[in-house]
Order: C-alpha cells, then sequence, then structure tokens
C-alpha cells in the first residue's frame, strides 16, 4: 500500500470519525451539545494559545484563557436554557479576564501588551463565536417563558460549511481558473466559491423543504434557509481565509495534528469562527423585517 493511499485512508476514517461525534453531539440530547461545544471551545483555545505562545516576547497564560472561554460557554448556555436566570453567572468570567489583565504587572514579560491582545484575541476569535451557536440551539420567547432546543438551527450551519467544502473542491478541480484569494490561499478559486455556493443554495432549499413539511413547521421559511445558506457560504469562505492568514503570520501549515489527515481544531472549525456569528446578525435581522 502507497502512502498516498494510506493517507487517504487516515483522512476518510478520521473524517468519518470527526463527522459522526459532530451529527451525534448536535441531534441527540442539549446537555450533550453543550458538552461537546463546551470541549470543541477549551480544545481549541488551547491549541490556539499553544500556537500563540511560540512567538518570541508572547507569553498567554494557557490554562485560564482556557478555563476563561469553556466557562463563558457554559454561562451563556445556562441563560439561554433557563438553568440560570441572574447574569451574576459572568461574574467569575470577568474576573478572570481582569486577573489576567492585572497578572502581566508580576510576571516580568517583555511585552505586555503583546500578550494582552493575544489573550483577547483567543476570546474574541474563538470562545465568542462558539459561545453564540447557543443563540441558535436555544430558542426563547420574548417573555422568557418558552424555551426550545432548536437542532436544526446550528447542525444545518454545519451541513452548509461541509457542503460548501465539496462542492467548492469538486468544482474548483473541474473547473478552476481563477484564484480567489492568491495571496492567502492560492487553491481556492472563483468557480470553486461559486460552485459550493450554489450547491449550498440546493441543500438548504431540501432542509427547507423537509422543515416545513408537515403539521409543525420551521420558523424559517424556504426563501430565508436559502438566505442562511448564502450567509454561512460568504462568511463561512472569509473564517477559511483569516485562518489562512493566521497560520501564514505564524509560518505554519497546520494549526495541530488532533485529526490525523485533517490538521488541527483551528483548521477544522476556522470557517465556523466567521459562520456562527453572522447567522446569528443574519435571524436577529429577520426578527427586526
Amino acid at each position: 500500500m502507497s502512502d498516498k493511499t494510506r493517507n487517504l485512508i487516515t483522512r476518510s476514517i478520521s473524517g468519518v470519525i470527526f463527522l459522526a461525534i459532530m451529527i451525534v453531539g448536535m441531534i441527540f440530547r442539549p446537555d450533550a451539545f453543550i458538552f461537546l461545544f463546551t470541549l470543541i471551545t477549551g480544545m481549541t483555545l488551547w491549541e490556539y494559545t499553544g500556537l500563540v505562545n511560540n512567538i518570541e516576547d508572547v507569553t498567554v497564560n494557557r490554562l485560564i484563557s482556557t478555563i476563561a472561554g469553556m466557562y463563558l460557554f457554559l454561562a451563556v448556555a445556562g441563560i439561554r436554557t433557563g438553568m440560570v436566570d441572574n447574569f451574576i453567572v459572568f461574574v467569575p468570567y470577568i474576573l478572570s479576564i481582569v486577573y489576567l489583565f492585572i497578572s502581566e504587572l508580576y510576571t516580568g514579560n517583555k511585552n505586555a501588551i503583546n500578550d494582552w491582545a493575544y489573550t483577547m484575541l483567543g476570546q474574541m476569535y474563538i470562545a465568542l463565536p462558539f459561545v453564540l451557536i447557543n443563540i441558535l440551539a436555544f430558542e426563547v420567547s420574548p417573555d422568557g417563558t418558552t424555551r426550545h432546543f432548536d437542532k436544526l438551527l446550528p447542525l444545518s450551519v454545519f451541513i452548509f460549511l461541509w457542503t460548501n467544502d465539496t462542492g467548492a473542491y469538486c468544482s474548483g478541480s473541474l473547473l478552476g481558473r481563477h484564484k480567489l484569494f492568491p495571496r492567502i490561499s492560492p487553491g481556492k478559486s472563483w468557480e470553486g466559491s461559486i460552485g459550493g455556493g450554489i450547491l449550498v443554495l440546493i441543500v438548504a432549499a431540501i432542509i427547507g423543504s423537509i422543515a416545513n413539511n408537515g403539521d409543525s413547521t420551521h420558523a424559517l421559511s424556504i426563501a430565508e434557509w436559502m438566505g442562511l445558506g448564502l450567509v454561512v457560504v460568504f462568511f463561512g469562505t472569509w473564517g477559511d481565509l483569516v485562518e489562512s492568514l493566521f497560520k501564514r503570520t505564524l509560518g505554519i501549515k497546520d494549526s495541530g495534528n488532533i485529526m490525523p489527515g485533517h490538521g488541527g481544531m483551528l483548521d477544522r472549525f476556522d470557517s465556523s469562527l466567521m459562520a456562527i456569528p453572522a447567522a446569528v446578525i443574519y435571524l436577529y435581522t429577520l426578527t427586526l423585517l
């Protein structure tokens, strides 16, 4: 068996396992959903802090930064599910951020501004987007009395991202001629992006048809599902490019090796870090129309 074949098999197996964990964790139970994304938030922050700590004169408190991000996710999940009804739950997170700033007075690190900047980048770039998936998953009525676990909305964001990747790869391989962003990601083409977007629109229409078929219809119409698909495509692509720029700045190919053949946590969730906040804003915009 050649190395190329062995790598393909390894990549396929790890990809199937990843998809199985994601799908089961997102549709099984609300507490499984919360556990899954708390773990993802922590693992991604841990990977990120390890990467930036390799930069000269940067020392981010890896443990506290990771715990703070995970706690923020749990705090928002608690608010959205009704397990916690007081915003005092955010005090430990605020105190941990204050500590990370004040602690620089005593560490003796050469460049405190770098440490602060990379610490807050991790919270804004990684923790906050994952936290916002709670908004998609747990619907709350305006008066706060009714709460509903909408497993389809967060799952659909990832389905759109996976569909876009598949469509972009296939159409880009067959038709790709014009580079999308050669300075950052030479492998991406306009043809691939357009092909991925078209496939996502088709999948979004199918999801919308299924979700609105029967006695129980979803809050989104078919057109709104397709709009969500387009939002995910655009911002997911930008998320991919942002992470590519991050890796180029650090001079690395993959963010990690936790998934054989697929890289690290940032490599797997780069698109979602922009797509999730965009999806939340899109859905809130619909409520204002």
